[in-house]
């Protein structure tokens, strides 16, 4: 698929569900209880991938909320990872639920994911999302073991929290094949519009002159990746605030309720729901158009941002 700027979308983020069960400072800290909206089922999600199939897309990642939350879960990876056309299928956890199921996941036909991690401080990490830092390790050790490479740690980077811990989540490249990438605070929902939280990418890579430029993996990839030399894994910086990557944006996003996004930092989205009520060719012809007219970038540098937190937009 080729959108009206002629930028080649081939790479789908499918959000299962907007539930989670963590309160991270950045995305849902102010939120009561998570409900269960109403969510797209398991057969759902397997057409809408292989009517994107049809179009182009190869590649996708489940995301949520936490996606683990869905008792569906392992049917789902199955039934999406049956499209012939995808190259490759990945998922983005907080891994609370993962230990005892990578090997599962790997199994049904899950190739990768990331992980979030916020913090190697179990204090700090249960003060910025409310979970537990251990089942987050163990997980991550379940992934490793069971083949779920390359893993990617998620950290997005807070002024006060976490940015003390830059050097330490860089020695985890050290021994292990991991990718950790640090994540600029972006403009989406309350807490993430509190400019005075964001550090620039630029100022950690510019403190850190050891760090060696990589190239990337794949076309369109949001990092710019580093390595220290003699270390298996990578470090990778995410920057959508100070170094917009929207040029080469391959992206679109479906969110658990049915809802086509084209960007992720621009508040527009269109409903699939009476498509799915009907023939392939409807689904194809409005996935065709919403694409097409997929904006040129973002609006974070105007702080309009979302007013949806990310665990609803799918992160």
């Amino acid at each position: 698929m080729i959108d009206q700027y002629n930028r080649e979308i081939t790479y789908l983020r499918l959000s299962l569900t907007e539930r989670c069960q963590l309160r991270c400072t950045y995305c849902r800290a102010e939120e009561g209880a998570c409900p269960k909206t109403e969510e797209l089922s398991a057969a759902d999600f397997a057409r809408i991938v292989r009517v994107m199939a049809r179009l182009g897309i190869n590649k996708v990642r489940l995301t949520g909320g936490e996606p683990l939350l869905r008792k569906d879960i392992l049917d789902i990876v199955a039934q999406v990872a049956a499209a012939a056309e995808l190259k490759d299928l990945s998922m983005t956890t907080n891994a609370q639920m993962l230990p005892g199921k990578a090997a599962a996941l790997k199994a049904a036909g899950l190739r990768r994911l990331n992980i979030s991690l916020d913090s190697l401080k179990p204090d700090v990490f249960r003060l910025m999302t409310g979970g537990d830092l251990q089942l987050v390790l163990d997980g991550i050790e379940e992934a490793l073991d069971a083949g779920l490479v390359p893993l990617k740690i998620n950290v997005v980077v807070v002024a006060g929290m976490n940015d003390g811990e830059i050097d330490d989540f860089i020695a985890l490249t050290r021994e292990q094949p991991l990718d950790v990438r640090f994540i600029e605070l972006m403009p989406i929902g309350d807490q993430g519009r509190n400019t005075q939280r964001q550090i620039s990418n630029q100022d950690l890579l510019n403190a850190r002159p050891y760090l060696q430029a990589l190239p990337p993996r794949y076309p369109g990839q949001p990092s710019a990746d580093y390595q220290v030399p003699g270390y298996l894994g990578r470090v990778g910086f995410i920057s959508p605030i100070s170094h917009q990557f929207c040029a080469d944006c391959n992206r679109i996003r479906v969110m658990s309720d049915g809802m086509l996004r084209p960007c992720l930092g621009v508040d527009r989205q269109f409903s699939l729901k009476k498509a799915l009520l009907g023939e392939d060719e409807e689904l194809v012809e409005l996935i065709r158009r919403v694409i097409f007219e997929k904006p040129i970038g973002n609006e974070f540098q105007t702080c309009t941002g979302s007013a949806r937190n990310m665990s609803r937009i799918g992160g």
